[in-house]
């Protein structure tokens, strides 16, 4: 998928780019994998839970086979398609007994290719088997933490885990963080990279496009007042003062605070920590 970048014919538009979404192979979604999406907007029984979200673009949702249950039958990709759900592809599969559904489409997956979700298949672009019969060093995504659970992990767009080792019926993961994980090696994952690898590079050129996104306006804590938030006032432009760090407008530090349980019982899966 190519980066598309816009003439400078105003100011917003000049060093716009976005992603060149005529390559794909279809505009309308399936209508029976569609369905109506209430989005809350950060919003809890109308009070504002998580500030900044609102407004934004009507969507629908997509219905998303991430455990791909339907085993040893192969399909047909029909299409690969915008989701606006998630920053990733997604692939229409047309099974050998007539049904449809919709998956994680990885980058490179070619309308026409056949893929198949299995115990054991090969080792083709898209298609899903154990962990165990993975060799050292593929790149894998949409991992499952527990066995026909579907795929909870590595789904965004351009992400995939390798491969590290498979012993003692666990198989070692290095995730896109950095961190290495034990997984059972029952566990299934799909073969590839996750599509659209350029998501992470498009530049947003101006603030209505965020705002079709369901993002609002931020107000930076430095350009407030003391009464209003911790790094609030002084002359001119000032920084954050003798604070160790960044704060939320509560006063409670805002980078670097560790947020996992100490005691969470998967802690034991972790093998190395991201940095």
């Amino acid at each position: 998928m190519a980066i598309k970048v816009y003439n400078p014919t105003s100011p917003g538009r000049r060093g716009m780019t976005g992603i060149d979404y005529r390559q794909l192979s279809k505009k309308e979604p399936e209508k029976k994998l569609t369905k109506f999406l209430h989005r809350k907007k950060g919003r809890s029984r109308g009070e504002i839970t998580v500030r900044h979200k609102g407004g934004g673009h009507k969507r629908k949702y997509r219905a998303i086979d991430f455990k791909r249950g339907k085993f040893d039958i192969p399909a047909k990709v029909g299409a690969i398609e915008y989701d606006p759900n998630r920053s990733a592809f997604i692939a229409l599969l047309n099974y050998a007994d007539g049904e449809k559904r919709y998956i994680l489409a990885p980058n490179e997956l070619k309308v026409g290719q056949e893929v198949l979700s299995s115990e054991k298949t090969s080792l083709e672009i898209g298609n899903r088997m154990q962990l165990k019969y993975i060799p050292v060093g593929m790149q894998v995504f949409n991992i499952e933490l527990q066995p026909n659970q579907g795929g909870k992990i590595v789904r965004s767009a351009g992400s995939f885990a390798t491969v590290m080792a498979n012993e003692d019926g666990q198989t070692q993961l290095k995730l896109p963080s950095g961190e290495i994980r034990a997984v059972r090696d029952v566990c299934r994952a799909t073969i590839g990279q996750v599509s659209n690898p350029e998501y992470g590079i498009v530049i947003i050129g101006k603030a209505g496009r965020n705002r079709w996104r369901g993002i609002r306006p931020a107000v930076r804590g430095t350009a407030m007042n003391p009464v209003d938030h911790p790094h609030g006032g002084g002359e001119g432009r000032s920084g954050i003062g003798l604070r160790r760090g960044p704060k939320t407008p509560w006063g409670k530090q805002a980078r670097g605070v560790k947020t996992r349980k100490r005691k969470k019982w998967s802690n034991k899966f972790i093998l190395q920590r991201r940095n």
